[in-house]
């Protein structure tokens, strides 16, 4: 039959739908392709992808009434979506989705973010380049555009890596449009004392967002450096992901004697020195000597009252004027605070409060057709972005929550992921969210801050607090 042929591309053209925010002709695609011919296996996929993307689509219940010989009701409306998705109309669409890539214009990003109580969705497109310029736009109220950003990008049509960098483009002014709504830029058009309307940019998106530093495979680890001075217990710093077989968040240690003091005139002149914010009973301030600075029970500051602490946690390298703090992969990781949004990657480590977390992406569905009449192994998901996993002591894995679409909260007592009985975790913590394809973590102006696992070399600065173990310091100087 000529209209089970289109069946695979159907399934295509749709996906590329979605892609471009078309949601809706997507189902109503899916939908027809599924109510056409055999009610097969084929079929039942269509339909089962169909109420993945809304489970309470009107067309998708009449076609499963289709498949399953119901005559009763009115089903003019799926005569209608049969009458517009032809095999000429899905080669149409699989021809426009064929087109070179410097021709047509890319997929765009849409993301609902909530914000105050309120559903805000943020659409980016671009225009292709035959008309060179990115649009995005910021909706409430169902509709109602707040604000609107052009910008384009005629003077970087010739280039080479154009789509990358139209790409790179899309996703910053995506970005912007999302940290501008939620820093209350636009507070006045939502209330109504200003006016929105479209504004064209020339400058470059103002997305302050911090990515951590790439892991340096080729760079040695440094040798121990020899402790100079005896310094006591000192707290937390954050690192890179470990291997698998590495990954173990917090595992006690046997402590080990303090080394004998050094009379204060024979200490050197400190080249670091952190304070001590929270961590086991000892000194309250460590004082590095060297260039590089070992933190663990075998460096330079020892850390002794920690059982948390492993013998090389931690580097402060000082080169010049700059510090630099890395996690030298033996310990449960150096984890850094955070002062503005972050850029996350899945298998990232981050703390709130005393609760490790790990970022992790969703399995594949598998609420797919099974043999027989069954159109579903189980109820349709709602679509989630990403899930957030409680990691305990040892690296066992503990409550696990999903995205609710593409943003999640954590907090004492408020958002999707609360832990009540730890006091350092404030009522709304932080706002976990995707945007523009990336995942960013969000501060919500907690007294105890969010701190995040180094990866790399990352540059410190005085005022910047680190968590090694369970001792929380601060880099004085």
């Amino acid at each position: 039959m000529d209209e089970v042929v289109a069946r695979s591309p159907a399934a295509r053209v749709a996906k590329w739908l979605v892609e471009k925010g078309r949601a809706p002709e997507a189902v109503s695609l899916l939908s027809v392709r599924a109510a056409i011919g055999s009610n097969d296996k084929e079929a039942q996929e269509l339909l089962a992808e169909a109420l993945r993307i809304d489970p309470a689509s009107p067309l998708a219940k009449l076609a499963f009434e289709r498949m399953e010989g119901i005559q009763a009701g009115d089903h003019e409306p799926l005569e209608q979506a049969i009458r517009v998705w032809t095999n000429e109309e899905i080669a149409r669409l699989e021809r426009e989705i064929a087109k070179p890539a410097f021709r047509r214009a890319q997929v765009g990003f849409n993301n609902n973010v909530k914000y105050k109580g309120l559903v805000f969705h943020i659409q980016t497109e671009d225009s292709g380049l035959d008309k060179p310029h990115i649009i995005t736009h910021l909706f409430a109220d169902g509709g109602r555009v707040i604000k609107s950003h052009k910008r384009s990008y005629a003077p970087h049509v010739t280039r080479d890596d154009i789509a990358p960098f139209v790409r790179a483009l899309m996703k910053g002014q995506h970005m912007e449009m999302a940290i501008f709504l939620r820093t209350g830029r636009f507070d006045p058009v939502i209330e109504g004392k200003a006016i929105g309307g479209m504004e064209l940019l020339e400058h470059e998106p103002e997305v302050e967002v911090q990515k951590l530093a790439a892991k340096d495979a080729k760079k040695p680890p440094p040798a121990p450096a020899p402790a100079k001075l005896t310094v006591t217990q000192s707290p937390a710093s954050k690192a890179p992901p470990l291997p698998p077989e590495a990954r173990k968040v917090p595992q006690p240690v046997s402590p080990s004697a303090p080394p004998a003091p050094v009379p204060a005139s024979q200490k050197p002149k400190p080249t670091v020195r952190l304070r001590v914010i929270r961590g086991p009973q000892g000194p309250k301030v460590y004082e590095g000597t060297s260039r590089e600075v070992i933190l663990g029970r075998a460096g330079e500051i020892p850390l002794h009252g920690d059982p948390f602490c492993h013998p090389r946690e931690a580097l402060l390298r000082i080169d010049g004027p700059n510090v630099f703090l890395s996690d030298l992969e033996s310990g449960n990781g150096v984890f850094l605070r955070v002062r503005r949004p972050v850029e996350l990657e899945p298998g990232d480590h981050f703390m709130v409060g005393d609760q490790v977390l790990t970022i992790e992406k969703n399995p594949k569905p598998d609420d797919g057709p099974a043999d027989g009449p069954t159109y579903f192994y189980s109820s349709p998901k709602w679509p989630s972005s990403f899930r957030i996993v409680q990691v305990f002591e040892g690296g066992g894995k503990g409550a696990c929550v999903l995205a609710r679409g593409t943003t999640m909260q954590l907090g004492r007592e408020l958002g999707d992921f609360v832990f009540p009985n730890d006091p350092l975790v404030g009522e709304p913590h932080c706002l976990v969210e995707e945007q523009a394809g990336a995942i960013l973590l969000t501060d919500l102006g907690s007294a105890s801050g969010v701190f995040v696992r180094i990866k790399g070399d990352e540059q410190v600065v005085p005022g910047d607090e680190i968590v090694v173990g369970r001792t929380r310091l601060i880099l004085e100087s």
